[in-house]
């Protein structure tokens, strides 16, 4: 699924591998955030862990409200580069990270009741210094809305937030509720690139756990997951939702999409290295699903490849694989009308979202280069390469 037509893109122009965004269509899929945002008075963060594309902190600023980040290194690049709010969530914090965070964040979500006492006085004592610092508590509905387990925050046992049973029975003691007494709001995450119905299915449950705490509170957050920049997403519902909880309770509603974001403005560019034959044609790639997009492989999902096909769709069947010693480093199986050359640049579409965020040197694996194109004005411009010195200074 793309916003860009890349076709328009001489590849020859770019170093290989590379991932190329738009920012024509990373302005596209802003603006309908900020749409959503203006319309029903929500708050809306961009969600670095999906897409951290600093280059474009400019332009996500004249948008959003702020980030959300999942740790201290995500806080810090959202407090020099994003502007706005930052909020900060994860499932466990440090002693020596939170003393930073509670610096530069304006929003700190704990996991669990735990750390909250835990951290307690370090909070207070931050938020008489900084009297806008607000603290929440992840709750988990315990309502699943993701098909895949790997990506469901609420499967059977996650680790992810905390129940009802489990935060009733935290505040029953007085060490629970004293703690307690610092949260301002609440957090859910359920979604998994999903439209509008999981989330009122999970906001109906939510509700019927957890609205007798709503009303003391000051803002609830819906988390990530929201596909709200894909074509048919019903945006005009989501409005409305937004507005009906604020009403209802009197609360500052923030959601916080990554991928929504990115999805639709960028490609990885690969070169075909070599051909062989075992089976079927093997084509080596000097990309990798391993290293550049690992969710191939953990989700697992299939790829698209501009111009090609499914298996024996087209004339020439080939199966595509990465550089690395891996045996599992198989991207998948792809026709094309005509047969694959030595040093063809093949296009995978929709990679800018979880792929730059995720990618790795395993094997000394050089890592993608990064490019910002204009599709209006065809500009190019390659913002980042990598070499040896990244593999080395990972390592010591």
């Amino acid at each position: 699924m793309q916003f860009t037509d890349f076709k328009k893109l001489d590849l020859s122009r770019l170093p290989s591998p590379c991932f190329v965004v738009d920012e024509v269509a990373i302005e596209r899929n802003l603006k309908i955030l900020n749409d959503v945002q203006a319309r029903s008075g929500a708050k809306v963060l961009h969600a670095l862990k999906a897409f951290s594309l600093w280059h474009l902190a400019p332009l996500t600023q004249q948008y959003l409200s702020g980030t959300c980040s999942s740790g201290l290194h995500e806080a810090q690049l959202a407090h020099e580069f994003y502007g706005g709010e930052v909020h900060v969530y994860s499932a466990g914090f440090s002693k020596t990270d939170l003393i930073e965070l509670l610096n530069i964040a304006d929003h700190i979500v704990f996991n669990s009741v735990n750390q909250l006492i835990r951290f307690e006085d370090l909070c207070r004592d931050a938020q008489s210094k900084r009297p806008l610092l607000k603290f929440g508590l992840r709750i988990n509905p315990e309502h699943s809305e993701g098909d895949v387990e790997i990506y469901d925050p609420c499967a059977a046992g996650s680790r992810l937030g905390i129940t009802y049973d489990e935060l009733h029975a935290q505040l029953q003691t007085p060490t629970g509720q004293k703690a307690f007494e610092l949260i301002s709001g609440l957090h859910f995450h359920t979604l998994c690139e999903q439209a509008l119905l999981p989330l009122q299915r999970t906001l109906a449950v939510v509700e019927e756990k957890f609205s007798a705490w709503l009303p003391n509170l000051e803002w609830l957050n819906f988390g990530g997951g929201h596909h709200i920049t894909m074509p048919g997403y019903d945006i005009e519902g989501l409005i409305d939702c937004i507005k009906s909880v604020s009403k209802k309770y009197n609360l500052q509603v923030y959601i916080e999409p990554g991928e929504a974001v990115a999805i639709g403005t960028g490609v990885l560019t690969a070169e075909v290295l070599d051909i062989s034959f075992n089976q079927l044609p093997q084509a080596i790639l000097d990309t990798s699903a391993t290293c550049h997009m690992p969710d191939t492989l953990e989700m697992p999902y299939r790829a698209d490849i501009s111009n090609s096909g499914l298996p024996n769709e087209k004339a020439h069947t080939y199966r595509l694989g990465g550089l690395t010693c891996l045996a599992g480093d198989v991207i998948n199986d792809y026709s094309f009308d005509e047969p694959l050359e030595v040093g063809q640049r093949l296009v995978f579409e929709d990679m800018a979202h979880y792929t730059m965020v995720k990618t790795s040197t395993f094997n000394g694996t050089r890592l993608p280069s990064i490019a910002i194109w204009n599709s209006h004005t065809d500009q190019l411009n390659v913002i980042r390469d990598f070499g040896y010195d990244d593999f080395k200074n990972r390592l010591s």
